[in-house]
């Protein structure tokens, strides 16, 4: 039977040869998540309020129902309730789509706002890496030159 060769020292030895700053990756980890956790943070606001949304326009819609379900003398009341009720479900209706459109502007504000953020924070972060290397390239040309 074949054994297999163990190549954690070998591994080991190859990237101590290769050493590497991590904080950086670090870093970069750190503020996706943070984003990320924002971004969620928005979703699941906007999902929760068009939840209750939805919630309110059921009951109120099974509230009108109630008067329209009930047992009327003449003929003609049942016209008349359902009208009423076509009538206070469109308005309803209207009143609830614009609150889904106020839930989504919402969402969709803070969306910008934190990609926004989320560009300028890169763009400094970059810029700092920048002036450092040149920084450094700058020293170690120095060093080069004498």
């Amino acid at each position: 039977m074949a054994n297999t060769a163990d190549f954690t020292n070998v591994m080991k030895d190859m990237m101590g040869n290769f050493p590497m700053d991590m904080k950086p990756m670090e870093d970069m980890f750190k503020s996706a998540t943070a984003f990320n956790e924002k971004l969620t943070g928005v979703a699941l606001e906007a999902a929760g309020n068009s939840a209750e949304i939805s919630n309110k326009w059921t009951k109120d819609t099974l509230d009108k129902l109630t008067a329209v379900s009930k047992a009327k003398e003449d003929p003609a009341d049942y016209a008349k309730a359902f009208g009423e009720f076509a009538s206070a479900y469109a308005e309803a209706s209207a009143e609830h789509l614009a609150a889904y459109a106020e839930v989504a502007k919402k969402a969709q504000k803070d969306t910008v706002e934190l990609v926004m953020a989320a560009g300028k924070d890169l763009t400094d972060e970059a810029n700092a890496a920048v002036k450092k290397a040149t920084s450094e390239v700058a020293t170690a040309t120095k060093k080069a030159a004498k």
